[in-house]
């Protein structure tokens, strides 16, 4: 089966799970997605090693054959990150910028280290050989929270503005200072050369900063085509060509696609919507990419749930899957208590706002693509074919699946307290 026609198949199986869930269910759509994704899976599985049919070897090959990495970080986040990006309000992230720039960056260099000399210490205690520099690895890809799975499900919940504004600008602005932590300790783990300090600047300025300024003028070459045209169709074929040769063009000159299509997401949908739209051309926009959002999500949650069929599980696997959860989630806590003590100086917040933060801050698809990018073969336990690209998956796939299915479902009780609190405190819309 080609490429294209696997994900014809898995896009069915997406909407099938969406229409059964719409009828019966009334879960999150992306949560409903995953959970019957993991079900199906396992269903193969079992089936497979019982006896009944061989699928499961075809299936884990078909993923296999998709390659999870390449279709996200190359294919579909362009187009998650730009239709999320359209729905963010410029003078509310103004509001917060301050808090967003510490949560992305200072909560993510905490966190980074607190989980990897943490999790030294675990394995050190089991008897894993296991080095601080690939403990250290996996804080850097499993800190940074995940845009796609944070507007996916805590942004359609409606929680209290200022705490949706942090949630959503720390998911969408830390990928670039989460990038250069990440590529920085792979380069010390399985590179020939030792970054410097110099490097390490160079690569931010080049893909953080880089990524920001392309997405500026990108943005606004974009906000100027649209403004010179009163086609409503050219308007919205337009805007695909942000996600599509924007992000193409990003990676040819080696800026971050991802915060290049933040940025140009956020100028056409604060100053395009306001001045090159019309009240028709808006509804259109809304709509369209609306429908590519849910669309590509469902391919992207189902996957996300299907990937546990390309991987194996040996005993110290769920030893520290099991201690990966409540390690991240310590972790996240404290990095947000933390920027929160600072915060308390200047304002005053919700005090719901570091419960939401550190429950909200869900992991998703990014992190089981860096996770992939990790080369196979370094053996951790040679006798049982136990590596450290293995120990690395299946730590990040217990966290992943736990904060899509369990915190992505669980905090609805928390964000409508946040709001009852909201409204007996906050009366006055100008405070």
């Amino acid at each position: 089966m080609s490429v294209y026609a696997t994900l014809c198949l898995l896009a069915a199986i997406a909407m099938l799970i969406s229409l059964i869930n719409d009828r019966i269910g009334k879960f999150q759509t992306t949560i409903a997605i995953t959970a019957g994704a993991l079900i199906l899976s396992l269903i193969i599985v079992i089936a497979g090693h019982a006896g009944w049919f061989a699928l499961d070897e075809n299936a884990a090959h078909f993923i296999n054959e998709l390659n999870f990495e390449d279709f996200l970080l190359k294919g579909i986040l362009g187009f998650l990150l730009f239709a999320g990006a359209l729905g963010i309000k410029l003078p509310h992230l103004r509001d917060q910028k301050w808090e967003i720039a510490t949560l992305a960056m200072g909560s993510t260099l905490f966190s980074t280290f607190f989980i990897g000399f943490v999790l030294w210490g675990l394995v050190t205690l089991l008897g894993i050989d296991f080095d601080l520099i690939y403990c250290l690895l996996f804080g850097a890809l499993i800190s940074p929270t995940d845009p796609i799975a944070v507007l996916a499900i805590v942004k359609k919940m409606n929680a209290p503005r200022r705490i949706s504004t942090q949630i959503e600008g720390e998911s969408l602005f830390n990928d670039g200072f989460g990038l250069v932590i990440f590529v920085t300790l792979y380069s010390l783990a399985f590179g020939g050369t030792q970054p410097t300090v110099m490097s390490i600047g160079h690569l931010f300025l080049q893909e953080a900063v880089g990524g920001i300024l392309y997405g500026f003028l990108l943005g606004q070459l974009c906000h100027y085509l649209i403004r010179h045209t009163d086609n409503h169709s050219m308007e919205l074929m337009l805007t695909m060509l942000v996600p599509t040769s924007g992000y193409v063009f990003a990676e040819l000159i080696e800026v971050s696609g991802p915060l290049a299509m933040v940025v140009a997401g956020i100028i056409i949908g604060n100053r395009t919507r306001r001045k090159g739209f019309s009240e028709e051309s808006r509804q259109h926009l809304d709509h369209f990419w609306e429908l590519v959002d849910e669309f590509l999500n469902g391919v992207l949650f189902l996957l996300i749930g299907m990937t546990m069929m390309s991987f194996s599980f040996h005993p110290e696997d769920w030893v520290l899957m099991l201690a990966a959860v409540p390690l991240v989630l310590l972790s996240r806590f404290l990095s947000v208590r933390t920027a929160y003590v600072g915060f308390h100086r200047f304002r005053r917040y919700n005090p719901w706002s570091v419960p939401i933060l550190t429950w909200g801050g869900l992991r998703g698809g990014l992190a089981l693509a860096m996770a992939m990018s990790i080369p196979a073969g370094i053996m951790v336990i040679p006798d049982k074919g136990i590596d450290v690209r293995e120990i690395i998956l299946v730590m990040t796939y217990s966290v992943v699946v736990f904060s899509i299915l369990i915190q992505g479902s669980s905090i609805t009780p928390m964000i409508r307290r946040a709001k009852i609190w909201e409204q007996d405190n906050f009366r006055n819309p100008k405070r």
